[in-house]
């Protein structure tokens, strides 16, 4: 079954078939700064399912602390970061959780890991279960 998601004004629509590979929050600086919050939740999904549905997002690359390109797309118009993608993460896209339709997105997203938890801001509590990686 297709889940869709898209950017704040609605502009950019897309989807992905399947279920995620993995589960996310990444404390890295760049996911505070393309959130504008303490962290992101992030939903890595194969490549091979997931499609743009309609617009054209703009995208900026970036190196990475790995030393590899990470491309973050977004709407030109409003500005959501909406997934990213590089050669760290194969064919898969990494999605923000928080652009999914289905209001039931974050309570599914619950990570299986924390990326860059030593960064983790002092008053947000580690996720119980959650494995504790240093890095990506």
């Amino acid at each position: 079954m297709s889940k869709q998601g898209g950017c704040f004004c609605g502009k950019v629509r897309f989807s992905y078939e399947g279920e995620p590979v993995a589960k996310a929050l990444c404390h890295c600086l760049d996911c505070r700064k393309i959130t504008g919050s303490t962290y992101s939740t992030n939903l890595i999904v194969p490549g091979a399912g997931f499609k743009l549905l309609s617009g054209t997002p703009k995208s900026i690359t970036k190196v990475a602390d790995s030393g590899n390109g990470i491309t973050s797309h977004f709407c030109g118009d409003c500005g959501s970061t909406m997934w990213r993608d590089g050669k760290s993460f194969g064919d898969n896209k990494v999605v923000k959780a928080g652009t999914m339709d289905d209001m039931n997105a974050l309570d599914e997203a619950k990570p299986i890991a924390e990326l860059f938890s030593p960064l983790r801001v002092g008053w947000v509590s580690e996720v119980a279960g959650a494995a504790q990686k240093t890095e990506m």
